[in-house]
């Protein structure tokens, strides 16, 4: 579900939706997302000062918690 989330997030915001892909990574204690963008979209996804990124873990960090996980994103360039 919170993988589904990430994508239709990124989707919404970048140029090139069809080259969006997250990968779900499982730790022992966590779930890492890597989310790549095309190169030309990155700034998109990070927005200024990061902004973006920030509110996208903001989201992330609510949906895991009512999930119970503790979830991480990490933008892939």
């Amino acid at each position: 579900m919170l993988k589904e989330l990430i994508e239709y997030l990124a989707k919404s915001l970048v140029d090139n939706p069809e080259e969006v892909v997250v990968t779900e990574v499982d730790g022992e204690q966590r779930v890492v997302y890597e989310l790549r963008v095309a190169k030309e979209d990155l700034g998109k996804i990070i927005g200024k000062q990061g902004r973006t990124a920030r509110s996208i873990r903001t989201i992330l960090g609510a949906a895991s918690s009512k999930l119970k996980k503790r979830a991480v994103l990490e933008i892939v360039e």
